[in-house]
């Protein structure tokens, strides 16, 4: 419908820019020549074209492209879906279960420019390209203006993309409207988050997120996380830098003077090896002891801060 009124204003345009052009031929034709009467007339044949090509382009730019699939349930307008498992034409409402499948955002057949159906029932209109409003939450946080969309929890509503994940499109400005509603997370705790709509420009790809600019190198804040098993921040892991630098300085002090009180030890008196020997094995078990107090220390700062 957007787009049948959009093409008769510019038709409507069209006649007036040729109404116009005779008037306007008629009145000069007494002053203007034989060729500078076709340079005007070819002149306003580009406008016209103009009007009736280019501008109905720039109208549709924002329009979606949709086309019907079939679903088991009653899907929402603004809903995010996915495709069905093992299907190519059966989509449901898009979750955190299904992220990989994201395809689009269902609409209204009439608010697309082109629409494909099949004219089977339990059908839904698919937008997968154009702009479209989209239910999100602020699982996340808060939408705004140039946030990536993916699915959230909650199914068929979308969030803000904080992660590497796949996302549906792409924010065009904030969120319109509010309501509450509640939902459980994987561990059963009960959440109050809160629902509106937002325009975004639909686009299916795989978001990958830019890593934040700290002093940690990425390798370091890699291997951190990897031991406390989640994302650690920068304080705990300088913290335990300093822990490790300390103790590797202990350590090497401790094996430095065993072994060069060890080799004054032997070359003063051969006969004091039997010593010598316990001495070494008391002091590599002192090390032992620090380096394993030194890694605990480091892994409780990594886990508990």
């Amino acid at each position: 419908m957007v787009a049948l009124i959009a093409q008769i204003k510019l038709t409507f345009l069209l006649y007036l820019s040729i109404r116009v052009k005779n008037y306007y031929m008629s009145a000069q034709s007494q002053t203007l020549g034989g060729p500078t009467r076709l340079i005007a007339r070819y002149s306003l044949f580009g406008v016209a074209v103009f009007l009736c090509l280019i501008l109905p382009l720039a109208a549709y730019a924002e329009t979606a492209i949709s086309r019907s699939y079939a679903t088991d349930g009653k899907l929402p307008l603004g809903t995010v879906v996915s495709l069905k498992a093992n299907s190519t034409d059966e989509v449901v409402a898009a979750s955190a279960n299904n992220v990989d499948g994201l395809l689009g955002v269902t609409i209204t057949e009439d608010s697309s420019l082109l629409s494909v159906t099949n004219g089977q029932k339990n059908q839904v209109q698919v937008a997968t390209s154009g702009t479209a409003q989209v239910i999100v939450s602020d699982i996340n946080g808060k939408v705004a203006r140039g946030d990536h969309i993916t699915a959230s929890p909650i199914a068929g509503v979308g969030m803000k993309a904080t992660g590497n994940v796949r996302i549906v499109g792409v924010a065009q400005g904030d969120v319109g409207g509010s309501s509450k509603q509640k939902y459980k997370d994987k561990d059963g705790k009960e959440h109050e988050v809160t629902l509106g709509q937002v325009p975004i420009l639909i686009n299916v790809a795989y978001y990958f997120k830019e890593p934040d600019k700290t002093l940690i190198p990425q390798a370091v804040q890699n291997l951190a996380n990897a031991l406390a098993g989640k994302v650690v921040s920068p304080v705990p892991i300088l913290i335990s830098a300093g822990i490790f630098v300390i103790m590797v300085i202990v350590v090497a002090s401790i094996i430095y003077s065993m072994i060069k009180s060890s080799i004054i030890s032997v070359g003063r008196n051969p006969m004091s090896q039997a010593a010598v020997y316990r001495g070494v094995v008391q002091l590599s078990a002192l090390v032992i002891v620090i380096l394993g107090v030194g890694l605990s220390a480091m892994y409780l700062v990594l886990t508990r801060l």
